[in-house]
């Protein structure tokens, strides 16, 4: 590149893989980004404009010409449009839809109107459908004719009057089908299939469950609309992971990148509930002050505070963890909870024996504590940790029941929960134990 030996750099560059391709490209500057973006051969540069980073094809459309630019509108698929649209600011998508034609910009506006992370928003309109009086021959036909500009043609979907979505089938069983044979007679009718306001999140479970790399989106009437493919469902299913990762550490979510996002935004998602669990923990502050008499009379319980703390915290967040991925794949549901509960207990108590065994060990053996303050900070141990890993299973169940995120009861939620739990048995269990 630097040489200017372009031919070069095009014999190289087109036997790479396009996701490479666009990797190299976006570690030049723009001016040498848009050179080598143009030695590209024309189908090769679509694939490679559909990967990579938005914020580098906003930089590429405001540097390449309006031919250019009307090419890559014309070819790139309209599901990978919508996305595009979506991302980009206005005065960029201004500049994209002068390429759109009128019928195309009524789909965009349509596409564009669908919630976000609904099925609706993240179909295309580019599959094959053939009538159910079609002979197998002539739907083989149909599909050389049209298929060249479909996202898939692997999957057929067979629509009737006013495109109501009556069957499907594959390209292989047309293939080794008699070609004589009308499609209703080989077709499948059992059909699954999503509707364009579920959300993306059940879609990628329905994708999981069936196996499937493409599914139909169909409207309220069972009007076919358009169709998902599994590469659009590997971004959902990342995106989704993200986002709960992102609840579960007790911030907002964001999809931006971590690298592009500001200071200012990265402080905002994170402000809120950090001033949530903070204000929560000043419960556990007033449950020390109400048992104030307690740690006066016998002091060196405080010293055993962070230690129950923490062992509850981190217990609750183990069974919290299990539970919201279970939900997340489907494993769990809301009429399994007294299953769960019976299963935590038994973990619980297994766990919380024997850490009770080891630290008395340390306290008794080791830190010559008194047998009354150990076996008090032992109780207090394994009914810590049984709390803890019941609540850190039931919350996430209670809240998809209450229709919110699991992802929201968390770590850092069920920490303060345990955190005031554990101190009031702690001080009971002193209290009864030790006779103050």
């Amino acid at each position: 590149m630097k040489e200017k030996k372009y031919a070069d750099v095009r014999e190289q560059i087109v036997n790479l893989n396009s996701v490479h391709i666009g990797e190299i490209m976006e570690q030049l500057d723009v001016p040498e980004a848009i050179i080598l973006f143009r030695t590209l051969p024309k189908d090769l540069a679509i694939d490679v404009f559909n990967y990579t980073s938005s914020d580098f094809q906003e930089k590429l459309i405001s540097s390449i010409t309006d031919k250019e630019l009307e090419h890559i509108m014309h070819e790139i698929y309209f599901d990978d449009m919508i996305d595009l649209l979506e991302e980009m600011p206005a005065k960029v998508v201004k500049k994209i839809l002068k390429y759109s034609n009128v019928e195309e910009r009524k789909l965009i506006n349509e596409f564009l109107n669908y919630p976000d992370n609904s099925a609706g928003s993240l179909m295309t309109i580019e599959y094959v459908d053939l009538k159910k009086d079609m002979t197998v021959a002539k739907a083989i036909e149909h599909i050389k004719a049209t298929g060249v500009n479909k996202e898939t043609i692997y999957t057929c979907y067979v629509i009737g009057e006013e495109r109501k979505l009556e069957g499907i089938i594959s390209l292989r069983n047309l293939i080794l089908s008699d070609y004589s044979l009308p499609i209703k007679d080989i077709m499948k009718k059992d059909i699954v299939y999503v509707h364009t306001h579920d959300d993306q999140e059940e879609v990628a479970h329905v994708f999981k469950k069936y196996d499937l790399i493409a599914v139909p989106v169909v409207d309220l009437e069972g009007r076919l609309t358009g169709i998902i493919t599994v590469d659009d469902i590997v971004d959902v299913i990342e995106q989704e992971n993200t986002e709960d990762f992102q609840k579960m550490a007790a911030m907002a979510p964001s999809e931006e990148e971590y690298l592009n996002t500001g200071v200012w935004k990265l402080a905002k998602n994170r402000l809120m509930w950090l001033i949530i669990l903070m204000v929560s923990a000043t419960f556990t502050g007033g449950i020390i002050k109400r048992f104030e008499d307690v740690l006066q009379s016998v002091v060196i319980l405080t010293a055993f505070i962070p230690m129950l703390m923490d062992t509850g915290g981190n217990a609750g967040s183990q069974s919290a963890t299990l539970v919201i991925r279970s939900i997340a794949l489907g494993e769990i549901k809301a009429k399994d909870t007294l299953r769960v509960v019976w299963k935590e207990f038994r973990v619980s108590l297994i766990v919380g024996v024997i850490l009770s065994f080891i630290n008395f060990l340390r306290l008794y053996f080791i830190e010559r504590v008194s047998l009354n303050i150990s076996i008090t900070v032992c109780l207090t141990l394994v009914f810590t940790v049984i709390l803890a890993k019941i609540v850190g299973a039931v919350l996430p169940i209670l809240a998809k029941k209450l229709k919110l995120d699991p992802a929201i009861m968390a770590s850092p939620l069920i920490t303060t929960i345990v955190d005031a739990a554990s101190l009031i048995v702690y001080f009971s269990v002193a209290k009864l134990m030790l006779g103050i």
